[in-house]
């Protein structure tokens, strides 16, 4: 990690991202757990709980056109079975809620228990009426013998208009009891023990010992339908009330209109228990609209004798939320850990990174001030390490070349005082009548201004090789002949010195090259070896064809046999101004310059120049220029 920023920061998120999760997910299971495990707690039997306490209060908005006195049974279903029970309009307001009887927090569950919708429920529907008889026809109870008791099957259908016992008035009720009873007489009379059980209905219910009993036990069943033949049976038993029947016919008038206005085939199916059926004449009939017309004709007529729909809530507060009383400050809590461990992390990490950013650009500043000595501590490997050491190249670089700069200032400044003093000397001399203005001090003034000449042709060649102005003619030059050239011109300065200069030419050497310039840059090599090689040396210059780098070209070699060069300088050799033994020069006439401007011309050639030295043995100056 320390060797990548980006891996470091890619770390850092992670670390960041992953304690957010731990987070959410720490709150969710609490929360969860929580609040499963109070469900859990609370009733093992629940869903029996629930189911009751749905049947309750669908068996009182069946039986009561209006919500209103439904807290007593609210209040009575909370006592009774430990458990929060809230009833709400559909439009939100509160009709009735235990919660305070129970000392439970006033929030409600996220989402309702049940709706509760007598009118729109499965079992009123027109066409099921039939059915439902049956489901209370088939309800059975089964006691063990001897028990002296009766256990009864719930239903989690609640009463409709085809229950036996929905609105019955009190004289109904009574007549319905008495003919229940003998009906029960009549089946025990015929050796069929029969009685009266209470199922949950207004009436006591006839029970009549089954044809088909199991062994070791009495089965007690509800006649049904099924048992209108036998003579104990009587049509009044499961005779609906009088207000089921005005509702029954006010259903079946709004559903037939509405299926004669589509063009729906139906037939009217009488004594359903007592009440009025439809059904479509064929299966393509049985469409959704069929269906909608049932729907909304029992809806409607339900509506003026059962209580509005309405919202069953249970239990307390189901589901955790962030933005209410205890959810919120929990969740603000945990907000706050996460973020202070991330702005721990941020803060250690961002130290670490930010503190060679701002040691680097205090370096910068203080560059930029003057100070060119500038540098920065530098530790590690990553990016910023990087940086801080390019940093540092560059500022090492600045510092050279500035001390080259007034270096070289300084190096032409001397180089030029010496032949103007001369020159001005003479001329004071001669102006005195000290020196006589004759032709040998002419001659002397003009070698000075050779001088300066040279000096300043030498500084024009540097400063347009540094802007890169540097002006070359190339064309098919046979080096040989450049070499034998350069060794011609230079014969008179190697005679005078007492040196032998020869040439080494094997053969043509065909190159395309500004001859002006090669010829230039081979010289100030010939001359720097004249210049450094004692009396009765000798310098010899040569070519020959050689590869470098995988690319064919030639060599221009100036060798001699002078007092050679110290290790110590060969780096330096190519800069400006720079000798490497002052004392050791045979003239005085060099500027200092020659093997800078070599080198200039040699690679503008795309070329390079080297040497090869030791104290005592001599020098190899060697030009390789490309083919």
């Amino acid at each position: 990690m320390r060797r990548s920023v980006l891996i470091r920061f890619l770390g850092l998120s992670l670390a960041v991202a992953l304690g957010a999760v731990i987070a959410t997910a720490v709150i969710a299971t609490y929360s969860t757990t929580e609040k499963l495990q109070g469900e859990i707690d609370a009733n093992t039997g629940q869903l029996q709980v629930d189911g009751e306490i749905y049947g309750q209060l669908s068996k009182y908005a069946a039986d009561h056109p209006t919500w209103s006195g439904v807290d007593k049974l609210v209040h009575e279903l909370a006592g009774k079975l430990g458990r929060r029970v809230a009833v709400l309009a559909e439009d939100g307001s509160v009709i009735a809620d235990s919660a305070r009887k129970l000392g439970a927090a006033p929030d409600l569950p996220s989402v309702p228990a049940a709706t509760i919708d007598v009118r729109n429920s499965g079992g009123a529907k027109l066409a099921g009426i039939s059915s439902v008889m049956n489901v209370y026809t088939a309800r059975k109870t089964i006691a063990a013998d001897g028990a002296g008791g009766f256990v009864t099957t719930a239903t989690a259908i609640p009463p409709f208009i085809g229950a036996p016992d929905w609105g019955l008035t009190e004289e109904e009720k009574q007549k319905q009891a008495e003919l229940a009873q003998q009906v029960a007489d009549c089946y025990t009379a015929k050796g069929r023990p029969a009685s009266l059980a209470q199922t949950g209905e207004a009436v006591p219910q006839v029970m009549v010992e089954s044809t088909q009993s199991l062994a070791g036990a009495r089965v007690l069943e509800k006649p049904g339908l099924d048992a209108k033949d036998d003579a104990c049976y009587s049509p009044g038993l499961y005779a609906p009330s009088a207000k089921a029947k005005i509702v029954n016919d006010d259903e079946i008038r709004r559903a037939t209109a509405c299926l004669d206005a589509a063009r729906i085939n139906y037939q009217i199916i009488n004594n359903v228990g007592g009440l009025k059926s439809l059904e479509p004449k064929n299966k393509a009939d049985f469409t959704d609209k069929f269906v909608d017309c049932s729907t909304q004709a029992r809806s409607q007529a339900l509506t003026p004798y059962v209580a509005p729909p309405a919202k069953l809530y249970l239990g307390a507060k189901s589901t955790f939320n962030v933005f209410s009383g205890e959810g919120l400050l929990r969740t603000a809590a945990t907000a706050l850990g996460v973020l202070l461990i991330a702005a721990l992390v941020m803060l250690f990490a961002g130290r670490r990174l930010v503190r060679p950013i701002v040691a680097l650009t205090g370096a910068t500043q203080r560059m930029s001030n003057g100070d060119h000595a500038a540098r920065v501590p530098v530790s590690g490997k990553d990016e910023v390490a990087r940086l801080g050491h390019a940093f540092n190249d560059m500022a090492e670089s600045i510092q050279r070349h500035d001390f080259q700069r007034k270096a070289m200032v300084s190096d032409v400044a001397h180089e030029l005082r010496t032949p103007l003093a001369n020159i001005k000397g003479y001329l004071v001399a001669s102006e005195d009548g000290v020196v006589p203005l004759d032709q040998t001090l002419v001659t002397s003034l003009l070698e000075e201004t050779g001088l300066l000449e040279h000096l300043v042709a030498d500084l024009q060649d540097l400063a347009l090789a540094d802007a890169g102005m540097l002006r070359l003619h190339p064309a098919s030059r046979d080096l040989s002949e450049l070499v034998e050239q350069v060794v011609s011109a230079h014969g008179p300065a190697a005679d005078t010195a007492g040196i032998t200069l020869t040439a080494a030419i094997a053969g043509p050497s065909l190159a395309v090259v500004d001859g002006a310039r090669i010829r230039q840059a081979l010289g100030n090599l010939v001359s720097n070896a004249i210049r450094y090689t004692p009396t009765g040396g000798h310098v010899v210059v040569g070519v020959r064809p050689v590869e470098s780098g995988g690319k064919a070209g030639y060599n221009l070699t100036v060798t001699d046999n002078g007092a050679g060069i110290a290790p110590e300088h060969l780096p330096h050799l190519f800069d400006r101004f720079y000798r490497a033994d002052v004392s050791r020069t045979r003239t005085t006439g060099g500027s200092g310059l020659g093997l800078a401007i070599t080198k200039h011309l040699t690679e503008a050639h795309q070329g390079h120049v080297t040497v090869t030295s030791s104290p005592d043995t001599g020098s190899t100056f060697t030009i390789w220029l490309p083919a």
